[in-house]
């Protein structure tokens, strides 16, 4: 377990990640992560999950209907 300290910065509060939990996320400076509130507390992961089901529902439909989207694609 990593303890984490707040930084004000400017008008607001920042939480400075070090270099070892960027790593474990997969990160870095200017990407994005995701704060979900879990029945545990948060979770912070590099993705959100809720975008990724809905992606694999539209790979699934655009693979199912690939010769409609082509033909609209004209």
């Amino acid at each position: 377990m990593l303890a984490l300290k707040l930084t004000k910065i400017g008008n607001s509060t920042g939480l400075v990640l070090p270099k070892e939990a960027l790593a474990q996320l997969k990160v870095s400076a200017g990407d994005t992560v995701f704060l979900t509130q879990t029945a545990d507390g948060y979770r912070l992961t590099p993705y959100d999950a809720q975008f990724e089901r809905q992606m694999q529902a539209a790979r699934k439909i655009m693979k199912k209907r690939r010769a409609a989207l082509r033909e609209l694609a004209k």
